[in-house]
């Protein structure tokens, strides 16, 4: 039971992050930040599945376990320069402390897009495309980093404005350290893809590294465009051989009438 509550506590930020990292402050556990992470490779293979249930079971496996080391790899890949830079611009807030305000925004981020879930599974089923769906999972994995971000600098600003334990202008160079995750989670997932793959191909573990990710959605975008031009033109010539029967089948009706008369 103490085991439940203990995991249902890293869900607390949700409802109040200022008491929540009040808390934190006063009593800090190594048994939360092991239960957070818990969740964020929950959560992160939940949605990986769901990815790469578009292609196949095989896919769905992978892309789990890709998506949660695409999230791990960035956490731990990024933390140090955080931790440091913090205790240069005079920081007084521990290890655990930060640990635990980092790891509550990406328990945010891995909950909101696996909130996405049943969108994703319906556009599946209905008939939403690669290219569509690409573009849809960028749209959610940026929504739900935006919320896990925000979570982060509000826990960042209340130790500061409440707590005077951390430097105000740590809350503006972490917005900086805000776009090198960013970078960072980009370059990890472009070289851990596919997660989501086409339909139409052969299961692969990874792909060769041409292009990057900045082509690849410009890429997306022209395909569903240049898709709907295509149905759009399609529909308009059936449109127009429909028109041009009907007036073939006017003109032999008129011309058979004269003759009659």
């Amino acid at each position: 039971m103490k085991q439940k509550n203990r995991l249902l506590e890293v869900f607390k930020v949700f409802q109040n992050a200022e008491s929540y990292f009040d808390e934190r402050n006063r009593k800090q556990s190594t048994k939360l930040i092991l239960y957070q992470i818990l969740i964020i490779c929950c959560f992160t293979f939940l949605y990986g599945v769901v990815m790469g249930s578009y292609h196949s079971i095989l896919q769905s496996v992978v892309a789990g376990l890709k998506v949660t080391f695409l999230f791990i790899s960035a956490i731990i890949i990024c933390f140090p320069s955080f931790f440091v830079i913090q205790q240069v611009l005079g920081s007084k807030m521990t290890l655990k402390q930060m640990i635990i305000i980092v790891l509550s925004g990406f328990v945010l981020t891995s909950a909101i897009a696996l909130s996405f879930s049943p969108i994703i599974i319906l556009f599946q089923i209905t008939g939403g495309n690669y290219h569509f769906l690409q573009l849809l999972h960028v749209a959610i994995f940026v929504f739900s980093g935006i919320f896990g971000m925000r979570l982060m600098i509000e826990a960042l600003k209340f130790a500061c404005e409440k707590k005077n334990i951390y430097p105000q202008i740590g809350v503006t160079v972490f917005k900086i350290w805000i776009i090198i995750l960013a970078f960072v989670s980009i370059q990890l997932a472009w070289n851990l893809r596919p997660f989501l793959c086409n339909k139409n191909e052969e299961f692969k573990l990874f792909r060769k590294y041409e292009g990057n990710f900045y082509t690849a959605i410009v890429y997306s975008v022209q395909q569903l465009i240049s898709k709907d031009d295509i149905k759009l033109n399609e529909e308009i010539n059936k449109t127009s051989v429909h028109h041009d029967s009907i007036r073939s089948d006017t003109t032999d009706t008129t011309l058979l009438n004269l003759l009659n008369n």
